[in-house]
């Protein structure tokens, strides 16, 4: 198996989540570059995981750090702007998410990276995190049968500092992203309705919206009711799945499964999954691509749709109509 050298552009605090993810694995990931135009930041975060070479002008990161592959780690609003250049030098990339902040950008991004057949993967950090993978299998599995609907709250407080407080779109971009994501793969179909309202709480300093609902009608019928609280004092992360022959309730931690006359839950499973764990799976998955040449679950293309129902759910709400989706996207 390949050690591949990897470097990281952007050194804020996402970047932090994956070089304590990839720690797990030194026989596999050495991080041998960073980059990042604040100087302060980048030797902080360079001095304290051990990484030699150090840039603070991505073209100079491009020629001469020698990497692999890059994970990017960078604001959403330069995110086009740092990838472009990454892919025409033909890096395979990991990319956080959202990985851009318009689907317009999100789709350029995609037929950028397929024109030059250069892998571009996403971490979407809570597919394991949050328990969808386990709850994705009881689906498939038709233990409780045809899904009529999905119910999703998160509420909680949140103020953000940084770049993040002048972003047009936030709490939906900051968290909907997993969610949509996660409907996603629990249905294994895509969208074809979104119907969103939101509003911005006086409570969080920031621009854009700190609470939404949103609404989504899949391709096999089920629906989706999402709610996203960044101004709740009250904590509380839950989904519930109905089924026509049983229902599953999880939170983070605890996936519970109900049949038909169960007072109590007839099977359980627990969910210890970090994001930093998570991490490094979806850097595995580019690697895996970059290696067999076999598309990768988490790639560019997937994320699109993903990014299709959060852009359809911010139009949604600006025009105050349903957008109606062809395949999950529309571009």
């Amino acid at each position: 198996m390949k050690k591949f050298k990897v470097g990281l552009v952007g050194a804020g605090g996402v970047s932090e989540l994956h070089l304590e993810g990839y720690k797990a694995n030194p026989a596999r990931v050495a991080i041998t570059a960073i980059c990042d135009p604040n100087e302060e930041v980048l030797h902080s975060r360079a001095d304290k995981y051990g990484i030699e070479q150090r840039f603070t002008d991505l073209n100079d990161f491009i020629q001469n750090s020698g990497v692999d592959a890059v994970v990017v780690c960078t604001p959403t609003s330069i995110r086009k702007q740092v990838v472009i250049p990454l892919l025409e030098a033909e890096i395979p990339l990991l990319v956080e998410k959202p990985f851009s902040d318009t689907l317009s950008d999100a789709a350029a991004i995609t037929e950028k990276a397929k024109q030059l057949n250069v892998p571009v993967a996403v971490n979407q950090n809570f597919r394991r995190h949050y328990p969808f993978e386990i709850v994705k299998n009881i689906v498939a599995q038709q233990t409780i049968g045809k899904v009529t609907m999905i119910i999703f709250n998160e509420m909680f407080f949140r103020q953000d500092s940084g770049w993040r407080l002048n972003q047009e779109r936030h709490a939906l971009s900051v968290m909907g992203i997993h969610w949509f994501d996660g409907f996603r793969q629990i249905l294994g179909c895509e969208a074809e309705s979104v119907a969103c309202i939101m509003n911005s709480s006086d409570a969080i300093n920031c621009k854009g919206e700190t609470d939404a609902t949103v609404q989504l009608r899949f391709a096999n019928g089920s629906i989706v009711t999402y709610t996203q609280s960044f101004s709740s004092r009250i904590s509380r992360t839950e989904m519930i799945v109905i089924g026509e022959k049983g229902t599953v309730k999880c939170n983070h931690n605890r996936v519970e499964l109900f049949l038909a006359g169960d007072q109590q839950p007839s099977c359980t499973w627990d969910n210890h999954y970090s994001r930093e764990q998570n991490s490094l799976d979806n850097l595995e998955q580019l690697l895996t691509w970059v290696e067999t040449g076999t598309i990768a679950s988490n790639s560019a293309e997937d994320n699109l749709r993903t990014v299709a129902l959060l852009d359809a759910a911010y139009r949604s709400a600006a025009e105050s109509q349903i957008i109606r989706l062809n395949s999950g996207i529309k571009i």
